[in-house]
């Protein structure tokens, strides 16, 4: 007898994926490189992105022709002084990256300086720890200057000598002089940056409720409005809190699929058409738009005798209706005759089984040794 084979599990890198590809995992919206491991495809092009905190990317010309991969940490060009960030991408698949990001100006992309050296990862660890304690005192001030706004987060250049402010504000502020306290305050070059609230969800992370990190920390970049048109097309209840993500805002997910219901949902009949049939009007109750179902039911409000039917069997019975016939059903034409249906017993069982008399068990008379005679006929029999 041949032993059997073994059955080999294939985790990671064994299912063809490439482990120089994937980079680190601690960094946002991180990019699977699928060229990763494609002879010379990091020396096709001196373009190179470089991630910095959190969501916020660049892009770099390469000059110095350093042998860069994912996961170095380098020096790159910055106004003024210079930044520290982590290479996430190399190769050609930069160049579409660009494209995303709608980067068309050559001005937009400046040079790496070199792989940074320790005092310069010393100093940015250093700025690194300055962020949050900021940011708190970046508040206070902003409060006591009246200013309705919100400052999410702090990120400090590379070498300490800027720091950039993420806020949030509904409408439009004068913060001319929130610099210059800023700037007194911390003794760097203060540069305001708005972002709306799925940004902030971005930069924060978190997890959804469907039990996966947000999409906004994980892969996408640009944002596109979301309204309840988009749940209104899946048939989802319009509950806010249902609907709502860890920005407060809609979901995001909620554009996902909703070209496939849109489309799905043209092949569907009117909500307010009613379907007549010998046994009488019915309404549309509810669809499973992508299965191409509808359930109908006689009383506009509640279900009430509700029937399932295809698309196609609705537009029909409506077509019939426009020349003046109606079918015995919904399921049956005029010729056929429409077959009772079984009772069904929702506990479970035949519902006949009430019907059936139920037999009288007799019962066995056992001799008893212990018993006593009551009558005189047992006592002169005994004797």
């Amino acid at each position: 007898m041949e032993k059997s084979k073994e059955h080999i599990v294939h985790v990671g890198c064994d299912r063809g994926l490439c482990h120089q590809a994937v980079g680190r995992q601690d960094k946002q919206l991180n990019t699977y490189d699928w060229l990763a491991d494609v002879p010379g495809n990091p020396y096709t092009t001196d373009l190179v992105e470089v991630q910095f905190k959190h969501t916020r990317k660049g892009y770099y010309h390469n000059v110095n022709n350093l042998d860069l991969k994912k996961g170095d940490i380098v020096a790159v060009e910055a106004s003024p002084g210079h930044d520290i960030g982590v290479v996430t991408l190399t190769g050609r698949l930069v160049k579409l990256q660009l494209k995303k990001v709608n980067i068309k100006s050559p001005d937009d992309i400046k040079r790496i300086y070199r792989i940074a050296r320790e005092n310069d990862i010393q100093k940015w660890r250093e700025a690194q720890a300055r962020e949050h304690s900021t940011m708190i005192e970046s508040r206070k001030i902003a409060k006591g200057l009246g200013l309705d706004m919100k400052i999410g987060d702090v990120e400090y250049q590379g070498d300490g000598n800027k720091a950039i402010f993420y806020y949030i504000a509904d409408e439009r502020v004068d913060f001319r002089q929130l610099i210059k306290d800023l700037a007194v305050a911390f003794h760097v070059r203060i540069e305001m940056k708005q972002i709306g609230a799925r940004q902030e969800a971005g930069r924060i992370g978190g997890t959804g409720p469907c039990g996966r990190e947000l999409c906004c920390a994980t892969w996408m970049k640009n944002f596109s409005s979301v309204s309840t048109n988009a749940a209104r097309f899946q048939d989802i209840s319009l509950n806010p809190q249902k609907l709502a993500g860890m920005c407060a805002k809609l979901k995001c997910c909620l554009n996902y699929e909703v070209d496939d219901y849109v489309e799905a949902g043209k092949q569907l009949p009117g909500k307010d058409i009613i379907l007549q049939t010998q046994d009488g009007d019915y309404h549309l109750f509810k669809n499973d738009i992508l299965a191409g179902l509808c359930t109908y039911s006689t009383d506009k409000n509640i279900a009430v005798n509700c029937e399932t039917i295809t698309a196609e069997r609705a537009k029909t019975i409506i077509e019939m209706n426009k020349r003046g016939e109606k079918p015995v059903s919904l399921t049956h034409d005029e010729g056929k005759k429409a077959e009772p249906k079984p009772h069904i017993d929702l506990a479970g069982g035949d519902i006949s089984r009430f019907d059936k008399a139920k037999k009288k068990k007799k019962k066995k008379n056992k001799p008893n040794n212990n018993r006593q005679p009551n009558d005189k006929k047992e006592a002169k029999d005994a004797k």
